[in-house]
């Protein structure tokens, strides 16, 4: 108690110096457990959101657009495919069902997507989880004017069962592009936490006859989501439509696809991990330098203490939990400006691909990067610690003057 309570009154006397000592270390800690939780939850969730299917039939391009145009809905389509081969791939003995979808219009920035009710009502997009659609009907199905907006999408858009909207050509939004069929929406997707909460779905018939779509699009989509029997059946199509084959890529498997380009782009997570590590340790060099520059003017107070009876371990003890201390009291700011940080780039991840991230997520870094700050700080209070340790009690208590 006696040890706390001169740390304390340290503190306190202290006061500025100890606050912005705090807050570098407080930002320190909260850059490093934010760069590992995005990084984490990221590897984590976007390897495993596949839309309840296991591979994507589409034209002759490179996996990673295919999964991002289908699955995410981020990229432009490479290009249509006939019908012809949704049905080819339908009828495949080692495909268990196959939904066609098209794409290339938006409603305010939206993407508005064509599809089949099976989507909705045969696909787990989570295992056991299924899509749930708000809908005054019991029996959901698509027809040619009638759309079921995305959780997300909805909320942004101010969509409700009821309201009518019309499509606008193109993937970016443009007023004078806007169609002339009109869409009532029928149903709201439950949120998901999927890309599929940021879309506008209608169905694919009617987005193929859509006025102003050339007479084409009524014979062509934009790719098609394949669920698979076994695994087995994954490696063999891939070596038939993408070995043997010229026209169509069949990007399999999803989460692999995806998994490459966080492969690619890990250069710039170790940038940030870096940058966040040379913050941790100008933090903790900023302790040293604080408490190290308070030693010639709290000399006289620590010979004071050792005239008192404070052992000189006392007073080395005690400086080095003080540089604890400021460290665990910037940890607890860390962790608010770490909520603060997760929370924003949370919701921007989620404006832009529909997936949540949850900063109250489980991460040991949550616990190791407060027990590490607090570890280094106590180390480089070691310094300041040993001058304290070395100071000349008789020299020190002479009169000033």
């Amino acid at each position: 108690m006696t040890l706390f309570r001169i740390v304390m009154k340290s503190l306190r006397q202290h006061a500025l110096s100890t606050f912005v000592t705090a807050i570098s270390i407080s930002l320190a800690g909260a850059l490093l457990m934010s760069v590992w939780s995005v990084k984490t939850q990221t590897q984590a969730t976007f390897t495993q959101i596949n839309g309840g299917f296991d591979a994507v039939l589409g034209a002759r391009s490179s996996k990673l657009q295919l999964v991002l145009n289908a699955i995410f809905h981020l990229e432009a389509s490479p290009a249509n495919i006939a019908w012809q081969d949704y049905l080819d791939i339908q009828k495949h003995p080692m495909v268990a069902f196959a939904v066609p979808i098209a794409m290339g219009d938006n409603f305010r920035g939206y993407r508005v997507v064509g599809t089949l009710p099976e989507y909705f009502t045969k696909t787990e997009f989570a295992n056991g989880k299924h899509y749930v659609i708000k809908s005054p009907g019991k029996n959901f199905a698509l027809t040619n004017n009638e759309a079921v907006v995305g959780s997300f999408a909805a909320q942004k858009l101010g969509l409700k069962i009821g309201d009518r909207f019309r499509p606008y050509h193109g993937l970016n939004f443009n007023e004078q592009e806007q169609h002339e069929d009109e869409y009532t929406v029928i149903g709201i997707l439950e949120p998901s936490n999927t890309p599929a909460d940021r879309v506008v779905w209608i169905p694919l018939e009617g987005f193929q006859h859509m006025k102003g779509h050339s007479a084409q699009a009524a014979e062509q989509i934009s790719a098609v989501l394949v669920k698979l029997r076994t695994p087995i059946a994954g490696g063999m199509l891939d070596n038939a439509i993408n070995k043997n084959g010229t026209k169509l890529t069949f990007a399999w498997p999803i989460g692999a696809t995806i998994a490459s380009l966080l492969d690619k782009i890990s250069w710039f997570d170790k940038v940030l991990e870096l940058i966040a590590y040379l913050v941790a340790l100008v933090a903790t060099a900023s302790i040293l330098a604080s408490i190290y520059n308070s030693m010639n003017e709290r000399r006289r107070e620590i010979a004071i203490l050792r005239a008192l009876g404070a052992h000189r371990l006392t007073i080395f003890s005690t400086v080095v939990l003080e540089a604890a201390s400021i460290a665990a009291l910037g940890m607890v700011f860390g962790y608010v400006i770490y909520f603060l940080l997760m929370t924003i780039i949370a919701q921007i991840i989620r404006a832009q691909t529909g997936v949540v991230l949850d900063p109250f997520t489980g991460n040991m870094i949550l616990l190791w990067t407060p027990l590490g700050m607090i570890g280094l700080s106590a180390m480089a209070g070691i310094v300041p610690a040993f001058k304290a340790y070395r100071t000349d009690v008789a020299e020190n208590l002479a009169p000033t003057s």
